[in-house]
């Protein structure tokens, strides 16, 4: 189709597009509309969609570049906005209205049809500047993207507030400031549930985010509801755990019920690759604000938006204070569902766990590779098993934005069922 532009004379080329976000990209899109450009020799205006739509979070960066691919004006990211760009186009070549038809290359016939809009020469006037947006940092653009899958999630689907559970966590944190950002603070409502193993610091953690950032709270404590349940029926071990989870799961979805709140899960994509959630528990809900962000992105992404305190703008509320507690960020995570848990009791540390399923989720490396790339066999064997064995499980979790190259859902999805494995342990 670019060389029938070429063959036509055009002088600009507008292509509008639905070109959704990645992290990582690097400037893909830039390379590709400036060699389109020089193909069709002529100018190029990219004009790309802004918002979310479920999984998929388009970013804007519209671009305009000339003839010869050089960049002209760039478009914001994330936000709706008219770029208006003066251009010096040449007079139009091969006069003469009417269609024709010309060969594609590829075997097709396209007609191009010559119309006239206006017989009038504009007055002659002086030119505005082009804009080029200024480019944002990796942590920013993603903390945007995922502002703007929630904020499109809720308006769209004809929300008016969200709940979730507040534990003291990061992950339930970052999620709850997200939304905030994402709606104001005034229709977010946390709740917190406390059980017999929460620790103290879970609590008041929880309530000083309540406190920095203004959201709706109450306190649900549900160890009268496990309780009631453990009588009825004789449950331990982890299944004991589980049932935990599911209470605050069916305390959320019954406020929901009752309110019209969408319920926001918290999970990060850590815990889903290697099952760490909990069926109609901590997975029951509408929305996954961070289902694609593995868990030291999570830590990075609080401490970035701890830094913009006292900033707003399309993305930021403008907190005076740090949203997120520092000692959500600091301490070490706990599921707090037996006492003196840790994550670590089960999984290595984030910042060797991550790079694995990085590599494995993400890259598509097989345990060969993934030992090649430097990782240890062990572990390798051990979390491929996890990761594949929880495939059923992230087939039952709500949608989320997408970040990545390849996310849970849509770009990623095995069979349940199946005797193969990657390997044998």
């Amino acid at each position: 189709g670019i060389t029938v532009v070429a063959e036509a004379g055009a002088g600009l080329l507008v292509v509008p597009n639905a070109s959704p976000y990645e992290r990582e990209k690097d400037d893909v899109r830039l390379e590709l509309v400036s060699r389109r450009a020089r193909e069709a020799g002529c100018a190029l205006l990219y004009v790309n969609q802004v918002g979310g739509q479920d999984e998929l979070v388009f970013d804007g960066d519209s671009l305009v570049v000339s003839a010869s691919g050089e960049l002209v004006a760039r478009g914001a990211r994330f936000a709706e906005e008219l770029l208006v760009t003066d251009l010096d186009l040449p007079e139009a070549r091969f006069g003469g209205l009417g269609t024709f038809e010309t060969e594609a290359g590829d075997g097709t016939v396209i007609t191009v049809e010559r119309i006239e809009l206006s017989a009038r020469s504009l007055e002659p006037y002086e030119p505005l500047a082009p804009s080029v947006a200024e480019p944002m940092e990796d942590t920013a653009e993603i903390y945007a993207a995922l502002v703007l899958a929630v904020r499109d999630y809720v308006r769209k689907n004809g929300f008016q507030s969200v709940i979730l559970g507040l534990s003291g966590g990061i992950d339930s944190a970052l999620t709850a400031t997200i939304a905030s950002d994402a709606i104001g603070p005034e229709r977010v409502h946390a709740v917190l549930m406390p059980s017999r193993y929460s620790s103290e610091h879970s609590l008041s953690d929880a309530r000083e985010l309540v406190e920095r950032q203004g959201v709706n709270s109450r306190v649900v404590p549900i160890s009268g509801v496990v309780d009631a349940f453990e009588k009825e029926i004789e449950l331990s071990g982890l299944a004991a755990e589980n049932l935990q989870a599911r209470v605050r799961g069916m305390i959320l979805m019954g406020l929901s019920n009752q309110h019209g709140h969408l319920v926001l899960t918290t999970g990060n994509k850590s815990e889903l690759a290697v099952g760490y959630s909990t069926l109609y528990g901590d997975s029951a809900g509408g929305f996954a604000p961070i289902k694609d962000v593995l868990k030291t992105l999570v830590w990075e992404l609080a401490r970035w938006r701890n830094a913009q305190a006292g900033r707003s703008g399309e993305f930021l509320y403008g907190f005076a204070r740090p949203p997120i507690p520092e000692n959500s960020i600091e301490k070490e995570p706990s599921a707090e569902l037996r006492p003196g848990q840790r994550d670590t009791d089960s999984l290595p540390e984030y910042d060797v766990l991550d790079p694995l399923l990085h590599d494995y989720v993400e890259k598509d490396m097989g345990s060969a590779e993934l030992v090649a790339a430097g990782h240890d066999p062990a572990l390798v064997a051990r979390i491929i098993r996890l990761v594949d064995l929880a495939e059923y499980k992230r087939r039952q979790y709500p949608p989320g934005p997408k970040i990545t190259a390849k996310n849970f859902g849509r770009d990623r999805r095995l069979p349940i069922t199946s005797r193969w494995r990657e390997t044998t342990l």
